[in-house]
């Protein structure tokens, strides 16, 4: 360990102040905590909580059943990333619209469903756009190619969301936030400062080596004992402040803001991104007509309030039980970013208490 990490290490170990409450919005950055063993170094008053970082997770209930209903209804090939299967919809997932007879298919890339289209021109192909600024422009570039190569059988059905109102409805969840680096690394870190300047809101730009996390973690805890809010970049490496401005320019050629239903957060104003009007031949709720679709979420899932840092998902009473990455109740379980799959793979179940879980 050098000396830098040693020192961060130390103003972790050694805080011995007030109770703080730190939500890595991130869920790639809640797994890697655990795998490194950060937690286990965190003093009993600083708890990690986890957020709505997870663009499976937050994926609303009547999302899967729209996409259920475009394989089963309109026979479209449906062309998604793959820990999007198996999330439940208020009847079935895609995994068991694919044992129906839906035609369910996981890819890498969005540019892959349009690919699969050139070579299908009878089948209507729908990619499932889900995730947040950093999945966004590839899902706008393959709108962009399906029309300019012409093609009438490909479509988006989105729910591509941003981060930026979503911070707001999480104002007062948290003393600060661990920002996640790869959507900074797009948007920047204008957002992020603003929360701070004009909202009191605190948090750190963090990557996701050990010692990146180490070390957001120490800045975080050591300038919230000043008392202030305050705003740091800790991923210089890759984030700019004016992040990335070709990904920036290509999410407002293809699509613009609306609002969008979040898991756990209700309807959040602004949150959402869709196709504009140039591209509405793309739009699959409207090009095949869609009626609208409500999802109703299992009600023994909590999903919800893991999303909103409000319970540890071991404090759900199905964690570990009736909902395990085999049978999952909840998008949570599934996803490979998700909280509770991540509690399951690295926490100790019967324990399930404080940071060590």
């Amino acid at each position: 360990m050098n000396e830098s990490a040693k020192r961060a290490r130390d103003i972790i170990t050694s805080y011995d102040g007030k109770p703080l409450r730190i939500m890595e919005v991130c869920g790639t950055h809640t797994h890697e905590i655990f795998r490194i063993g950060l937690r286990k170094l965190l003093p009993p008053q600083v708890e990690l909580i986890s957020g709505p970082g997870c663009p499976v997770c937050v994926t609303a209930v009547g999302f899967i059943d729209e996409a259920c209903w475009l394989a089963l209804e309109k026979g479209c090939i449906i062309c998604t990333f793959g820990d999007l299967i198996r999330v439940p919809g208020t009847e079935m997932s895609l995994a068991g619209a694919r044992a129906k007879g839906g035609d369910i298919r996981p890819v890498y890339s969005p540019l892959d469903a349009v690919v699969l289209a050139k070579e299908n021109p009878e089948k209507q192909v729908v990619f499932l756009a889900v995730g947040f600024e950093t999945t966004t422009p590839s899902a706008c570039l393959a709108a962009k190619q399906a029309k300019e190569a012409g093609l009438t059988n490909f479509s988006l059905l989105t729910a591509n969301k941003t981060m930026p109102n979503a911070y707001k409805a999480l104002i007062g969840s948290a003393d600060a936030f661990l920002y996640p680096g790869h959507v900074n690394a797009i948007t920047g870190n204008g957002v992020c400062r603003q929360l701070c300047e004009e909202h009191g809101v605190s948090g750190v730009v963090a990557g996701f080596t050990a010692s990146e996390l180490l070390t957001a973690m120490a800045v975080t805890i050591r300038l919230l004992q000043e008392g202030k809010p305050f705003f740091r970049n800790c991923y210089p490496r890759v984030v700019r402040d004016e992040g990335n401005p070709a990904a920036i320019r290509m999410m407002q050629e293809v699509m613009e803001p609306c609002d969008s239903e979040w898991r756990g957060l209700g309807m959040i104003e602004g949150s959402g991104m869709k196709l504009r009007a140039e591209y509405a031949d793309y739009d699959a709720r409207l090009k095949f007509a869609m009626p609208v679709i409500t999802g109703r979420p299992n009600p023994a899932c909590r999903c919800g309030d893991v999303l909103q840092g409000k319970i540890r998902p071991c404090d759900c009473k199905v964690f570990g039980k009736g909902c395990t990455p085999l049978h999952p109740v909840g998008a949570c379980m599934v996803s490979d970013e998700g909280a509770c799959a991540a509690y399951y793979q690295y926490g100790d179940i019967p324990a399930a208490k404080g940071n060590g879980v």
